[in-house]
């Protein structure tokens, strides 16, 4: 079984228009790798591991970062034997069972070695992926899995710092938007702790984390969380009022919806950092802890 990543050639899209996957792979590494499995990911791979100078030994520089980047994911400690050659993907993964795995990087890594890196980071997630046996449907679903995980895990930091654009040219690694890569990251940022910025070298790198950043910060500010704006609390009364005339309501396109559970009502939205599913009953101001990533989580419902 073999894999292959797309190219970055296209014109780049901007925005985010993946979002829906981008949660639904965070809350299924969440529910994969339990609360214990993630924190072995706490920090991230740091670039002098798997930095690549232009004097360095093409395949003996190749070979030492896939190493750093399969001890880095948690990964036996299996031979990754990189090649390059001629091919209209970025790279491409032999999803065999081991005890060697094959990459092999597109024939212009020869001359974008500071690339390196990122093609292999996405390609050792595969390798990840597979061993857990987590995939979605679809080659562009699976994708998106693969391009989360790689960031949420600590190494797609490099997927973003290989984004760069100017007025003639623009090359982008990944299925994520970069704007969704900086999201994911802000994501990860605020579970671990971490800040990734002092280790971009593209200069567009740091404004789309900063963009995914603000993105990310408005899963907090949403109803029925503490933190909402005035206009969000606003139409959630209005909401919360018709639920309770009415038993019920079902909210297509607002970030919570209301359901009556043998005579009280309850209010269903995600949790900002996992993204799975909490119900807890309408009633005032309310502490919910989420069963899956453990985000204590105050309410105003």
């Amino acid at each position: 079984m073999s894999h292959e990543s797309a190219a970055g050639s296209s014109p780049v899209v901007h925005g985010y228009p993946h979002l829906d996957t981008v949660r639904a792979a965070i809350t299924a590494l969440h529910k994969r790798l339990s609360y214990d499995g993630l924190q072995s990911y706490a920090t991230s791979v740091l670039p002098a591991d798997v930095a690549f100078a232009d004097q360095d030994d093409l395949h003996l520089g190749a070979q030492r970062v896939a190493r750093a980047l399969v001890q880095h994911l948690r990964l036996p400690e299996a031979r990754m034997i990189v090649g390059f050659r001629e091919m209209q993907h970025a790279a491409a993964v032999e999803l065999a069972a081991g005890p060697e795995y094959f990459i092999e990087l597109n024939d212009r890594f020869r001359h974008h070695r500071r690339d390196i890196g990122a093609a292999l980071a996405h390609e050792i997630t595969h390798v990840l992926l597979h061993r857990l046996d987590l995939s979605f449907p679809g080659t562009r679903d699976n994708e998106i899995l693969t391009d989360t995980a790689t960031t949420y895990l600590g190494a797609g930091w490099l997927l973003l710092d290989a984004f760069r654009e100017d007025g003639v040219s623009s090359q982008k690694l990944g299925y994520l938007t970069p704007e969704e890569f900086g999201y994911v990251l802000a994501k990860r940022a605020a579970v671990f702790g971490e800040d990734p910025s002092p280790w971009f070298t593209s200069p567009q790198a740091y404004p789309a984390y900063t963009a995914g950043l603000t993105q990310a910060r408005r899963d907090l500010q949403q109803p029925p969380l503490v933190a909402a704006g005035w206009a969000g609390r606003r139409r959630y009364a209005k909401d919360r009022r018709y639920a309770n005339e009415n038993g019920g309501l079902s909210t297509g396109g607002l970030p919570y919806s209301f359901e009556n559970d043998r005579g009280e009502l309850r209010v269903c939205f995600a949790c900002p950092t996992c993204h799975q599913r909490i119900r807890v009953p309408v009633r005032g101001r309310v502490r919910a802890r989420c069963a899956l990533c453990r985000t204590v989580l105050e309410c105003d419902t």
